[in-house]
């Protein structure tokens, strides 16, 4: 596991590793008009290894042309994107539309700056995981029909994530790189394990493995064991 992606992870306010050329402001899920509401169809942003988790923050660099018009008709309308990663084998059809997996999670711009060559640099903010149903060919870039599959923790997982994180801060603190800050006890247990789930040093499967788990005290057992089997390797 690299230490610097780690530290950066669980060191950062809002666990929002931007580049250092990049400002990032952004608001809290509950100030954003519509937050909680899913259109059946969303632009998507499929990518290698770059994954978005709910409720935390991903600044992202828009170079394609196909993409640019995706973020420029975003901003026309409710700012929704749904990012999703790239299987196996993408490289062959990159240019067109190479098999994804269909659950990923959508965001909503929070931060805009647009460069002088049409470049965008944007801060998506997680909203909601979905599935993708089929797709929709109109525009340059991909549209997907999505349904969404929200994320409420009962008392019951509320319960479990906090008997959890003391094992999982422990399990931190063996790995992080020496002088970093451990999270804030401040941090709520599902933004800690969403934003470690999205920013540590993963293998892409890895990652969306923890995406697709059933719940967040699911993810959160299953990041335990991911650093488990890091901290302690099988003889």
């Amino acid at each position: 596991m690299g230490p610097h992606k780690l530290a950066c992870a669980i060191s950062i306010v809002g666990l929002l590793c931007a580049p250092g050329a990049v400002r990032a402001q952004f608001a809290t899920p509950d100030k954003m008009g519509g937050a909680g509401i899913l259109p059946p169809t969303v632009p998507i942003f499929p990518l290698q290894d770059v994954m978005l988790f709910p409720n935390i923050s991903r600044p992202l660099h828009i170079f394609e042309p196909r993409y640019r018009a995706m973020v420029a008709d975003a901003l026309k309308g409710d700012r929704i994107i749904g990012m999703v990663l790239l299987r196996a084998g993408y490289e062959a059809e990159y240019d067109g539309r190479p098999p994804i997996y269909p659950i990923g999670c959508a965001g909503v711009i929070t931060d805009v700056e647009e460069l002088p060559d049409g470049r965008y640099v944007i801060v998506l903010r997680g909203l909601v995981k979905f599935r993708v149903t089929s797709e929709d060919r109109r525009r340059s870039y991909r549209l997907a029909r999505v349904e969404a599959i929200p994320e409420v923790a009962d008392d019951e997982q509320r319960a479990a994530l906090r008997r959890q994180r003391p094992r999982l801060t422990t399990l931190l603190a063996e790995v992080v790189a020496p002088g970093s800050e451990p999270p804030s006890p401040a941090l709520s247990d599902e933004d800690l394990v969403n934003g470690l789930a999205q920013y540590l040093d993963l293998d892409p499967i890895e990652r969306q493995e923890l995406l697709e788990q059933k719940d967040l005290a699911s993810r959160s057992q299953a990041l335990i064991d991911l650093l488990e089997a890091r901290v302690r390797p099988p003889r």
